[in-house]
């Protein structure tokens, strides 16, 4: 195999650094990756789609299919598989142009050619004369990954032969699992679609059966609606499990401090967040003390939070409404960050639509008492879950103000009961809530809002729920949901001129809000209104765009050449986190040399939770005996009250850490009180944390020696 790897070299020496020159040294980086690929490739998919008919969405569907799985799944298996080196690396000589930055990845194979490749084969199957064009472009590409320094020739042969292979299986297979399960679930649709390879919509008059406008033509295209919906549904299980599984990401400060609570079963206890401690310590236990373990029930409850809306949409409106459900964790960037996370945010959205939907059947004229009690339960449990979901009691208030005929259950028992069972359950959070202690955020909370729920979708629900308002009593299922949702809103808002409203405390009433908006437009679609679609197929593609980086940030290196600032990076908060915890160590270690016991002390609770999970020795101590500690100067503003002191260990050293901000360069000094508590604090400086390449975060080292 040597001679293999010689005639690689060689084969590379001839592009790089033997074409070397001014011109290709800006045209090269240029083809690698700029600043216009991805607008041009959204406004190219969006003319597909609304201009290129059948043909172009099908199209369009493939590359999304294709190129992002192949990516995510196959590409990036096979760099940690094979772990390749680049040339860079390797090669003493390697001519690298300016702004081509220097990355961990393996080498083999060349994900940029894969990608090219794939598309170029969805493209030539659909449109045969796009060979002409994507083909020397996707050569282009390639070429341009050896030019740059990044890749060995082999690496883009093999990422070309492997990018159009499964590109061209993806295709077949689909197309022939939509022959199998089209005829038999899909049987309306697929009469009129019979292949994929070549989508020609066949007229209605030309079908053998014709669709007949009947109850019963319309229950089984309702159910053509649910069966794909449930499709999507479990699809992307699959993904977020796999997502969750890939081992890239690092858990959040709140998912490592609920983590802790459930090793100390600090969760049967009353506490803000201890009933996603308790779905953590189910987690681990059957998948182990892994960051897949403590996610592994986020992904489970989206798929239930799914399943519930779908199934009260399909009973109240239609299988057509009900799909939507369906699409919304993929184009909504806060629905699909969140169902990843294991925090107590999901569980609260869990809970408040379950509230939603047995409140519904409660107001219903023929209700029981029973359909109350599940209205309180599902509440309480909310209020188990977080602070805000008293609210949705406010939200009720509205309800009954706005729909008059459902006052007359306050003529029963029934609200009073689930008033009851609500308030034993919250009882214990009355006097907390979720807002920061921090300036208000009056104008960068609703901004933030509106691009954290897609700024399409956003705009089409407060259009209907501005048209709604004035007709509000004319549609008892439009004023419920508006009530569900939109008053959470305004008063999140109302709150942030008092202190700083963080995103996700609105999180419970954004599925209502999508809920109402849903129904609204297909009462209009039905109608004969369908201006919808103009800005519905712009925000599934820009919702789904933007869901997709947000989920692997390098995509966007990969694709404009330039890494994405780490302070406006959203997968920040979960990244990072191992590094610091090895530079942590390293320290520790050094002071261990000393022959003193060492232990380490994070400055907030946040950071002592990574440290713990990510230190093995600390990891294995949780419950017995813990390495890592709060600072004891700032335990009565940190909810640690499980967690053991320092004060005993006296004449023991310790390593303190704490995060600064990451764009601050200025001189930080020790904290006075850790110079208290020690006979001598040393400050070791402040350091980058660096993962990918980026400095994610900032951190102060200091040796702490001789407890006092």
């Amino acid at each position: 195999m040597h001679w293999l790897q010689a005639l690689d070299i060689r084969l590379f020496h001839w592009v790089n650094p033997a074409m070397n020159n001014r011109v290709l040294d800006v045209f090269m980086p240029f083809c690698s990756g700029n600043a216009y690929f991805v607008p041009a490739l959204i406004l190219i998919c969006l003319g597909l789609i609304l201009r290129g008919g059948v043909r172009g969405r099908i199209c369009v569907l493939m590359l999304i299919f294709v190129v992002g799985l192949g990516d995510g799944m196959i590409c990036n298996t096979l760099k940690h598989l094979i772990s390749r080196p680049r040339p860079f690396w390797d090669i003493a000589d390697v001519h690298m142009p300016p702004g081509i930055g220097r990355t961990g990845s393996g080498s083999m194979p060349s994900s940029h050619a894969a990608n090219w490749f794939a598309g170029t084969m969805v493209v030539f199957i659909y449109y045969r004369k796009s060979l002409r064009l994507m083909l020397p472009a996707a050569v282009l590409v390639s070429f341009s990954r050896i030019y740059n320094g990044v890749h060995y020739p082999s690496d883009v042969v093999a990422g070309a032969i492997l990018g159009a292979g499964y590109a061209a299986g993806g295709v077949w297979t689909l197309d022939a699992l939509w022959k199998w399960a089209g005829q038999r679930w899909f049987p309306i649709w697929w009469q009129r679609l019979p292949s994929l390879m070549d989508p020609v919509a066949v007229p209605a008059a030309k079908i053998s059966q014709p669709v007949v406008d009947s109850p019963e033509a319309a229950r089984r295209g309702d159910q053509q609606w649910i069966y794909l919906a449930y499709g999507l549904i479990f699809l992307q299980l699959l993904v977020k499990l796999a997502y969750i599984n890939n081992g890239k990401l690092d858990l959040a400060e709140s998912e490592a401090f609920q983590w802790i609570w459930s090793k100390h079963l600090a969760w049967l206890h009353f506490g803000g967040a201890h009933l996603s401690a308790g779905a953590q310590f189910l987690g681990t236990l059957l998948w182990g003390d892994t960051v897949f373990g403590v996610r592994f029930f986020a992904p489970i409850i989206a798929t239930t939070i799914s399943i519930l809306l779908l199934h009260f949409l399909a009973r109240t409106v239609n299988g057509r409404a009900a799909f939507w459900i369906s699409l919304l964790p993929i184009t909504v960037p806060l629905l699909a960050v969140g169902s990843t996370l294991m925090t107590e945010n999901i569980l609260s959205v869990l809970f408040w639509t379950a509230a939603m939907i047995a409140g519904w059947r409660a107001v219903q004229d023929n209700s029981r008492t029973r359909e109350w009690f599940w209205v309180g339960l599902w509440m309480g449990l909310g209020g188990l879950s977080t602070h805000a979901v008293w609210l949705q009691i406010v939200c009720w208030v509205v309800f009954f103000a706005i729909w008059t005929p459902a006052r007359q259950q306050l003529r029963r028992l029934g609200p009073y009961l689930a008033l009851l069972i609500s308030g034993i359950c919250t009882m214990a959070f009355v006097a907390g809530d979720d807002l920061t202690d921090g300036p208000a955020n009056v104008f960068t909370f609703p901004v933030t809002v509106v691009l954290l729920l897609n700024p399409f979708f956003f705009l089409i629900a407060v259009w209907a729920a501005f048209n709604f308002w004035r007709r509000r009593r004319e549609n008892p299922l439009l004023a419920y949901l508006f009530s569900m949702g939109v008053p959470l809103f305004l008063i999140g808002f109302l709150f942030t001129f008092r202190s700083q409203v963080p995103e996700h405390w609105i999180a419970p009433a954004i599925l209502p809000l999508f809920c109402f908006a849903i129904v609204y437009w297909d009462q209009q679609w039905r109608a004969g209104i369908r201006r919808i679609r103009f800005w519905l197929i712009p925000g599934l593609v820009a919702g789904g765009v933007a869901v997709v980086f947000m989920h692997d940030t390098n995509l966007i290196a990969k694709i404009t050449g330039r890494q994405l600032p780490a302070k406006i990076d959203p997968m920040r908060p979960v990244k990072g986190w191992r590094e610091m915890a090895v530079m942590v160590e390293s320290a520790r270690q050094k002071l261990l040399a000393e022959g003193k016991p060492v232990f380490i002390i994070g400055g907030h609770y946040g950071m002592a939770s990574e440290l713990t999970f990510n230190l093995p020795e600390a990891k294995a101590g949780v419950t017995g005996q813990p390495l890592v500690f709060c600072q004891v100067a700032k335990a009565s503003a940190n909810p640690f009250p499980f967690y053991p002191g320092y004060q005993d260990d006296k004449g023991q050293n310790a390593i303190f850490v704490q995060e600064l901000k990451l764009e601050d360069v200025g001189t930080t000094l020790p904290p006075e009180e850790l110079k208290q508590e020690f006979e001598s604090v040393t400050d070791l400086g402040a350091m980058m944390v660096m993962s990918g390449g980026r400095a994610m975060h900032r951190i102060q080292i200091c040796e702490c020696r001789g407890l006092r």
